[in-house]
């Protein structure tokens, strides 16, 4: 039986005045990939954003409802938000490592959380480079600045550095949009191999991407979640009129 591992509950969201999302209900699945489908501005990234409380650090934001992770209410005012932004890691759309070097970008969340020990901190690098996909192309060059990696290898260090203050949860807003086909395709197949560990959740523009890398398909539109399934029965056999039509190309 597969289990939620984040639940939201009749959640409504507003930037000042205008609400940005309606009413939302979802349970999202362990260990699975969920995609978030639909046109721009229809309120995919503000949803994604709320999961890790990111849009706390936006002026006059404010939501209404429950969004549970592991039955915690993550909006109580007893959530370490800290904790919180530990156990949810993000990647955004464009890669965006510290000018430091590879070994430093990945060493920064533990050693932000008292990791001093540089045994340690060598044992986490390598683990999570490997993970990422990464290891054998940067393993001799460690000490050198991460801005010196080609685009596909940034996304792919930043994912690293998100795992390497072990996440349960990861969210990656649109994380290949800014990539050519070659690295898109790593960032799928690595997808494919972090959900063993990890809940995944990703923002995508790419229907096919969709459709390659994720068990759930969520479709929002105009700030309402239209229809949420398998991504099979999402892309098959929507029940909604205007999930198909977004799906066939007929808008958005």
């Amino acid at each position: 039986m597969e289990r939620p591992k984040v639940q939201v509950e009749n959640m409504n969201f507003y930037y000042g005045d205008a609400q940005a999302l309606y009413d939302i209900n979802i349970n999202i699945y362990e260990k699975k990939v969920t995609a978030l489908i639909g046109p721009s501005g229809c309120g995919k990234s503000t949803f994604l954003r709320s999961l890790n409380r990111m849009n706390d650090i936006i002026d006059g934001t404010r939501i209404e409802g429950k969004i549970l992770i592991d039955d915690k209410d993550i909006y109580s005012p007893l959530t370490d938000v800290v904790e919180l932004r530990k156990k949810v890691g993000m990647i955004i759309q464009k890669s965006n490592p510290f000018p430091k070097s590879i070994f430093d970008n990945i060493a920064y969340g533990p050693r932000i959380h008292g990791l001093k020990d540089k045994n340690k901190l060598m044992e986490i690098v390598e683990s999570c480079l490997v993970k990422a996909a990464l290891w054998d192309e940067v393993k001799d060059r460690l000490d050198q600045n991460a801005m010196g990696l080609s685009g596909g290898q940034q996304q792919r260090l930043c994912i690293a550095r998100a795992l390497a203050i072990n996440p349960e949860v990861v969210l990656m807003d649109e994380p290949a949009s800014a990539l050519d086909p070659k690295s898109t395709l790593k960032i799928e197949d690595l997808i494919n191999e972090l959900k063993k560990d990890y809940t995944i959740i990703i923002v995508t523009h790419n229907m096919q991407q969709a459709g390659r890398v994720s068990d759930y398909t969520a479709f929002f539109y105009e700030g309402k979640l239209i229809e949420y399934g398998t991504t099979e029965q999402i892309f098959t056999k929507p029940q909604e009129k205007q999930t198909e039509d977004y799906i066939t190309g007929r808008f958005g």
